[in-house]
């Protein structure tokens, strides 16, 4: 019998010591040379829930402010079951985003996007720039979005002011994808619209999250939602060409490159990547528009001048006798507007705009950043003083005489920077321009109550709604 105690209890010590093993492997990583100061927290879970913790959409994470006043701009931690770089180093931020590409994410996101997705994959994702350049950028968008654009958020806006309330990330969303969907597919038959409509209900918008893909959770959610969108992307495409039907431009501008044999896309790939491109220009540009929408309505100056500016687009356009249509001429004259867009986007970027795996061993004075570390740059020089007064004031007055049209610099990049700057910088600042165009035109508010925090993605706990008379300003 006393062997048997003997027994379990070398049994145990040995659990006990690989345990500890363990547990010290994981607050000690292993490294070629000195990492950066921080913890890695409890093991898998690291200091995930401390980084989740909501707070003020305008401010700096309570996270990482006081990291970086224990540890300084640079330090180590872990999330999401990774082992990642947390940067608020300008200059080691726009180092690390020239020279690695692969985006850094959790696994929950690998699996949402597909590992070989064009915009995912390293080697396709100049491909995948270069195609979305083609219906997205300055020159598609003054050719041809433009027009879309402003006729749905003019409909939808008086939809809204008919009702008296308007839901501003919910008619976000709709001008969007209704905006989009056309452009990829073509005509849609609407039980295969209205299922592709059903799955967006199952994508929270907190998508970093623990990569357990398992029955009832989120993850497993979002990637079955995703698995059932892209085959009905893949069953729209496929009847379509068998009845010869047109594709959208989208589709068209894909199948287009591999006829004429530039660069061969499989079908699997084309509907990851417009999967992709749906799922990143539905879960963004609503939110920060939501954001933007109730830092005007705080700031009475703010909603005034924009009420001049818009009033005259309007009655230029009346007395010459132009139509009500805005062109993109009109789009480029609305200063003001460009820097309050340019203001919000500034302090609403509280993310680390610059997620990369790290892809190959990096010094940083005397510290070592391993190889396959996730490296999450912060733009925390949006809030230095010395590049900003008052930076966590909302003063678009600040852009006064600035360059509106570059979306990077090295005191201002919300949209990231190097090869993963995002390519849909100008599509996002067109959605919010023309939204802002015509809700000026219209007498609105928004509770002042109506709070906007940051869980990581932003969050509006109470909604976006404003209440809009049916009264136009002119026009």
């Amino acid at each position: 019998m006393v062997e048997v105690y003997e027994l379990w209890a070398v049994i145990v010590s040995l659990i006990v010591v690989k345990l500890c093993h363990w547990i010290y492997q994981w607050r000690n990583p292993k490294s070629n040379g000195k990492l950066p100061p921080g913890s890695m927290g409890f093991p898998v879970i690291g200091e995930t829930f401390e980084f989740m913790k909501p707070h003020d959409a305008i401010q700096i994470p309570t996270f990482v402010k006081e990291k970086v006043l224990r540890h300084g701009p640079v330090f180590k931690t872990s999330l999401f079951g990774g082992k990642v770089i947390i940067s608020t180093a300008i200059g080691l931020n726009m180092e690390i985003a020239k020279t690695n590409h692969i985006p850094g994410m959790p696994k929950s996101l690998v699996r949402l996007f597909g590992a070989n997705n064009l915009f995912v994959n390293k080697d396709t994702h100049k491909h995948a720039r270069s195609l979305t350049n083609q219906f997205l950028g300055s020159q598609a968008l003054k050719l041809r979005m433009i027009q879309d654009i402003d006729f749905l958020a003019r409909t939808h806006m008086k939809e809204g002011a008919r009702k008296g309330c308007l839901d501003v990330k919910e008619t976000t969303s709709k001008i969007i994808i209704e905006c989009l969907a056309k452009k990829v597919m073509g005509e849609m038959e609407p039980e295969a619209a209205k299922e592709l409509t059903l799955c967006w209900t199952f994508f929270p918008t907190e998508w970093f999250r623990f990569a357990w893909n398992i029955p009832g959770t989120g993850v497993y959610r979002m990637v079955k939602a995703r698995n059932r969108m892209i085959k009905v992307l893949k069953e729209t495409v496929l009847k379509k060409r068998a009845s010869g039907e047109e594709l959208g431009e989208v589709f068209k501008t894909i199948f287009g490159d591999t006829e004429r044999g530039a660069e061969t896309i499989s079908l699997e790939s084309a509907t990851e990547y417009i999967f992709t491109l749906f799922l990143l220009a539905n879960e963004t540009t609503p939110m920060v528009l939501a954001a933007t929408i109730k830092l005007i309505s705080d700031n009475p100056k703010v909603m005034q001048e924009l009420q001049r500016e818009h009033e005259r687009i309007v009655r230029d356009k009346i007395e010459k006798n132009e139509k009500a249509d805005l062109t993109w001429e009109d789009y480029k004259s609305m200063t003001f507007t460009m820097m309050v867009i340019n203001e919000s986007l500034r302090i609403t970027s509280t993310v680390p705009t610059m997620l990369r795996v790290i892809g190959h061993e990096f010094k940083y004075g005397d510290y070592t950043i391993p190889a396959g570390w996730i490296f999450m740059g912060y733009p925390y020089v949006h809030f230095n003083p010395e590049n900003y007064d008052d930076p966590l004031a909302f003063n678009p007055w600040r852009w006064e005489g600035k360059d509106l049209s570059a979306n990077v610099s090295r005191t201002y990049f919300p949209f990231g920077s190097g090869s993963r700057l995002c390519v849909g910088a100008e599509f996002v600042k067109l959605q919010m321009t023309i939204f802002i165009h015509h809700l000026s035109r219209y007498r609105w508010s928004m509770k002042t109550e109506t709070p906007v925090l940051r869980r990581f993605v932003l969050m509006l706990p109470r909604g976006s709604d404003v209440q809009i008379s049916e009264d136009t300003k002119t026009g």
